[in-house]
């Protein structure tokens, strides 16, 4: 019996909606030599990066259940990109974090 929640296909594009990048994660990314495409492509194809194992959990319920999903790539000890698509999946945002919550697990 389908409930009309389908998990995706390897390999597929989670993600199709239009992402945006801030100011201060393009610099930051640039400074730690880092591709922001490369992040994106992780987050897009379900690799979420440093999160703790709650967090993929959540994700994965996340993705069958149509809600918020995020991800985060840490640049430097307190330094991270987080990457956010919203649960209607039209945007995804990369941001750059600093302090605490870059160093932090939980979102």
């Amino acid at each position: 019996m389908s409930h009309g929640i389908e998990k995706p296909r390897p390999g597929q594009r989670l993600f199709p909606g239009k992402v945006l990048i801030t100011g201060a994660a393009t610099v930051a990314l640039e400074a730690a030599g880092v591709e922001g495409v490369w992040l994106l492509s992780r987050h897009i194809h379900g690799d979420w990066g440093d999160i703790p194992p709650e967090d993929v959990l959540q994700n994965e319920l996340a993705l069958l259940l149509g809600l918020r999903v995020q991800s985060r790539y840490r640049l430097a000890e307190a330094t991270a990109i987080w990457i956010t698509t919203e649960a209607n999946r039209a945007t995804t945002t990369i941001i750059l974090v600093e302090g605490a919550w870059a160093a932090s697990g939980s979102g």
